[in-house]
């Protein structure tokens, strides 16, 4: 018997309204830029002649609103998975970015003791856990067609370090997760054969200048 074949698609969120360029996190009320709701509309055109079947996205609002013109173009509903959402994190709220100086204030120190868990936010094993099961119920959802899931940057390339059996602790600088960016699970039956990783907003994102320090991801 033939195993099926499925694709999950796990979408960034595109650019955020963050004017206080703090690390918004988990915080309600942030929203795409101007910008950011083209990146959304340039994702679902990279998708639009995809056998995308579901479609379904993290409770916050960026995220919601990334997914709307992909599920609005297929004639779905955005279902909601908790599990997608953003890793939660110390220094929500918080301004936080290399050569601030905040890294180097000594009130900041005990919580960043531990960079492996790491011990300012969630740890990442449980980011990991969390995805996966997330990525495992949009590939039941969709089985034999594909599925599109939106995240965010710090649980979805955690998600793929997990399933590339790489480590989880990692320098946030060598990410491979941009604005808008796709990375692609393609599964026979239950199992994972191939991640592929593209940019369609990548000439948008070259036009974000805080694409390079965004924060909350």
């Amino acid at each position: 018997m033939t195993s099926s074949k499925t694709v999950v698609h796990v979408l960034r969120h595109g650019e955020v309204h963050n004017p206080a360029k703090i690390l918004y996190g988990r915080l309600p009320g942030y929203h795409l830029s101007e910008l950011g709701v083209q990146m959304a509309k340039a994702a679902a055109q990279a998708v639009a002649d995809r056998d995308i079947t579901h479609v379904v996205a993290s409770p916050l609002e960026r995220a919601q609103q990334t997914a709307e013109p992909i599920a609005g173009q297929f004639g779905l509903p955005t279902a909601v998975d908790d599990r997608l959402i953003e890793s939660a994190n110390w220094f929500e709220g918080k301004r936080v970015s290399v050569g601030d100086g905040s890294l180097r204030d000594p009130r900041n120190w005990w919580v960043m003791r531990d960079p492996v868990t790491p011990s300012w936010g969630e740890a990442y094993t449980v980011i990991a856990k969390r995805m996966y099961a997330a990525l495992e119920a949009a590939r039941v959802a969709a089985e034999g067609h594909e599925a599109l899931c939106v995240s965010h940057q710090l649980p979805i390339w955690t998600l793929r370090n997990h399933v590339e059996r790489k480590r989880l602790w990692h320098d946030p600088r060598k990410r491979q997760c941009g604005l808008a960016s796709l990375t692609s699970f393609h599964f026979e039956g239950a199992k994972i054969v191939g991640v592929m990783y593209s940019e369609p907003a990548a000439h948008l994102v070259a036009m974000s200048p805080t694409a390079r320090t965004a924060k909350g991801a």
